[in-house]
């Protein structure tokens, strides 16, 4: 590409921080480093028309795990990592609220359920024996018990008669948020190219040598907000995992209310619109869905539509109106990886499926770590 004397000084030239990513992470850390470096020069770099990835798909959960999910994940971590877990998402969704408002974001509080299949009562059962626990594990954090069980009130088939019902759980509006990290950021002069890749880097002694794909230029330090796509760039232990989502036409009379969880959270399910929006299925081929492509499959997508006919919405005529995927972030461990990769190169990345809830603390981390 041939860049214009004028091109080159403004927008890349003398650049202190280059972060690569503009999703939820790499516009908070964008943020966090323009609050500590007000002077600075600060670019962020975006391969897709918008924010690629998850910021921009994924279901607008502002959730912090579902109680089996809890119960799974202290099967891999220690009481005091998953309560640390728990912790972040928490306190990663107040600093969400705090630096775009409720409003921006269309923030609503209308709780989360759990939904067991009459044909798996062992989880259920596994659940309620452990659910006295997990609430004692999470009080600390939140004053009171999170987790209670209540009745069938939305009539869905083929469900045990009674949910988990977690009283704090709450849903966005996905698009609005990432609108208004945009406009935060644009505000507080901080650069986006987007449709901008980065093909490799080369450190050198005081700054890193950036290779994309439409030109080449230099920055003090470098840091890395690409979730699901970081093994592109550097070598940490990060997967992607794609999950694929459906939204029904709207639907009239629509009763349901609130973010729901089916099969280990991986089916969820919201209202939106006088719409349900509703992902999930990876788990039906993790290896077909371990990947970077942008893409629906029929395994997946038919799966959708089967559980919308016969268990969430079976007595209601729907039509499904778009169809779409993201790409998330994965690893052995749920603990997001912020660090230091290298003397000028720092990372942000591995959010487990949980970026609406820790990805403006990741974000603020990274920056921190400079």
């Amino acid at each position: 590409m041939n860049l214009s004397y004028w091109e080159i000084k403004t927008w890349l030239s003398q650049i202190d921080y280059t972060i690569v990513g503009s999703g939820i992470v790499g516009l908070s850390c964008a943020l966090q480093l323009r609050n500590r470096f007000p002077k600075a020069k600060i670019l962020v770099l975006e391969k897709g028309v918008l924010p690629q990835g998850a910021s921009t798909k994924n279901a607008g959960f502002a959730c912090f795990g579902s109680l089996s999910e809890i119960i799974d994940d202290l099967k891999t971590h220690t009481e005091e990592e998953v309560v640390e877990l728990v912790k972040r998402r928490v306190d990663g969704l107040h600093l969400l609220k705090h630096t775009l408002g409720e409003v921006q974001i269309n923030y609503q509080e209308l709780g989360g359920y759990e939904l067991f299949p009459e044909t798996e009562m062992t989880l259920f059962q596994e659940c309620l024996s452990q659910r006295e626990r997990i609430n004692q594990l999470l009080k600390p954090i939140f004053n009171a018990e999170v987790f209670s069980l209540k009745e069938n009130v939305f009539q869905f088939k083929n469900i045990h008669k009674q949910y988990i019902f977690n009283q704090f759980e709450g849903q966005i509006d996905t698009g609005n948020m990432m609108d208004a990290l945009l406009r935060e950021a644009q505000s507080k002069d901080i650069k986006i190219l987007n449709n901008v890749t980065v093909e490799n880097y080369l450190e050198g002694i005081n700054s890193v040598h950036l290779k994309c794909n439409l030109f080449d230029f230099s920055t003090s330090k470098l840091l890395i907000a690409t979730n699901g796509f970081a093994s592109q760039l550097i070598s940490q232990n990060v997967k992607p995992a794609r999950a694929q989502v459906l939204i029904t036409n709207p639907i009239n009379d629509l009763h349901i209310k609130g973010t729901f969880h089916l099969d280990r959270g991986y089916y969820y399910f919201r209202n939106i619109n006088d719409r349900i929006l509703f992902g999930g299925g990876r788990n039906l081929d993790f290896k077909t869905e371990e990947t970077t492509a942008f893409a629906s499959t029929e395994l997946v997508q038919n799966k959708l539509e089967e559980l919308l006919k016969t268990t969430i919405i079976p007595d209601t005529p729907f039509e499904i109106e778009q169809r779409w995927s993201g790409i998330m972030g994965v690893g052995n461990q749920k603990k997001a990886i912020v660090k230091q990769v290298s003397n000028h190169v720092y990372c942000g990345v591995r959010l487990g499926g949980m970026g609406v809830a820790i990805g403006s603390l990741v974000g603020k981390e990274l920056a921190d770590l400079l």
